[in-house]
């Protein structure tokens, strides 16, 4: 993630990628050279920059990880375990890379889905208007160099008053060691649609790799997304992913994340209520232990009147492990009757586990019901006493408090099968010794 070489070769890389400059492909060649514009005028955050102070990447500096080639070996049987049976479409990348392969759409004529470079010439007016649109990367360094190293990216657009009920998976596979990834995803739904949107990040090796990954989702007037999010990457992995969310009259935004991978992640939410009456409910869950450090930071962006939105983030922290978590809640003048809440609940396992956590409140309307709270603590030793005196040891109390605290977040997930894999990951996670 050297800057200077990441620089270098991404000018190099600009002049000799095969990406034709035909009329209606020469937005997307602009659009990448504006970021790598950009890419120039930014420098790597530091713990001097207040979005930044409670999390330390200075040791992405010297890491000079090429971007990721455009190689697989891979066959179905290697991910079955990854694969969801509910989901009817399932888009794979690896390493950054869509794998045609491996991926499936079962109704090609119902909707527009697949990989970016299919759809530039056919479908440019949409793509020139949404891509990078909602992400801004003027002011944030990864976003620009994913934009600036665009090609392959998951592009979903549900037309006008279509309901997907199966589930749509994207499937970002890790396979390289010591190599930058780019994933990219695009979510566009039309006026009264509705869609289940899962991505989903995994490894295959406990290689050490860095995943930088930009999600935009643009929903029409009266659209419904359900969007899950699930990081479980490498352990020696280094994760920095950014989604925008853009929301218009009346639509509902539903998000779920979990954060169990990385040694370093950071997951910034920037949702923008663009229109009256729009609403957005947030869900968060972080398990870390060791020495991983996660961060999360949102941002709810209520512009207009009427607009309501619900948050709830949960952390478990382990070990030495240190969660960061930070949600925004900005109501502008004119967002009159805006109805908000914000909770950050954390729980500390072990006795040298940290959490920052700092919930703000931005309020600039005089017409709203806005409330936020913090907790951070232990286990209940009332709640262990009790369930001991019921017949259970100190060690199965704990593990069953600590998973109940964490399933609140993962009943919020619709898809049984994805949600009995998480459950599995989280009763291991939180299997522990009195302390």
């Amino acid at each position: 993630m050297n800057a200077t070489a990441q620089l270098d070769y991404l000018a190099s890389l600009l002049k000799c990628w095969p990406i034709k400059q035909t009329e209606a492909q020469a937005w997307l060649n602009q659009l990448r050279m504006q970021a790598f514009d950009c890419v120039g005028t930014q420098k790597l955050p530091t713990r001097r920059d207040e979005e930044w102070r409670f999390t330390d990447i200075s040791s992405l500096a010297p890491l000079t990880y090429q971007p990721s080639r455009p190689e697989c070996n891979l066959q179905a049987r290697d991910l079955e375990r990854w694969y969801l049976k509910e989901a009817k479409h399932r888009l794979v990348f690896v390493d950054g890379h869509y794998v045609g392969h491996l991926s499936t759409v079962a109704d090609p004529l119902q909707l527009t889905i697949g990989n970016l470079p299919d759809f530039v010439s056919s479908h440019a007016a949409i793509l020139e208007f949404q891509l990078g649109r909602h992400a801004a990367f003027d002011r944030n360094i990864f976003t620009a160099l994913n934009t600036a190293f665009l090609r392959d990216g998951a592009v979903i657009c549900i037309p006008k008053n279509t309901v997907i009920a199966e589930p749509i998976h994207v499937l970002f596979v890790a396979t390289q060691n010591e190599v930058t990834s780019y994933p990219r995803c695009l979510l566009l739904g039309e006026a009264g649609s509705q869609v289940t949107l899962i991505e989903d990040y995994v490894a295959l090796s406990q290689s050490a790799y860095i995943t930088n990954s930009v999600t935009e989702i643009g929903l029409a007037a009266n659209a419904h997304a359900k969007h899950i999010r699930i990081q479980r990457d490498s352990p020696q992995a280094f994760h920095l992913a950014s989604c925008a969310v853009s929301q218009a009259h009346a639509s509902h935004y539903q998000s779920v994340s979990i954060s169990l991978g990385s040694q370093i992640s950071r997951y910034n939410l920037d949702v923008k209520l663009a229109d009256e009456a729009a609403e957005c409910d947030i869900d968060g869950l972080t398990l870390i232990a060791d020495r991983q450090l996660a961060d999360t930071h949102t941002c709810i962006d209520h512009a207009k009147p009427n607009g309501t939105s619900r948050q709830q983030h949960k952390c478990i922290v382990d070990g030495s492990a240190h969660a960061v978590f930070n949600g925004k809640i900005v109501v502008h003048p004119h967002a009159q009757r805006t109805n908000s809440s914000q909770s950050s609940r954390n729980l500390l396992l072990s006795k040298t586990a940290q959490v920052d956590t700092k919930p703000q409140l931005e309020i600039f309307a005089d017409d709203v019901k806005c409330a936020h709270g913090a907790t951070v603590g232990q286990l209940d030793r009332e709640e262990i006493f009790y369930l001991e005196s019921r017949g259970l040891s100190e060690v199965v109390a704990r593990n069953l408090l600590t998973y109940a605290f964490a399933a609140e977040i993962l009943s919020r997930i619709p898809i049984v099968s994805l949600k009995r894999q998480l459950e599995q990951t989280v009763l291991s996670r939180t299997r522990s010794n009195p302390s």
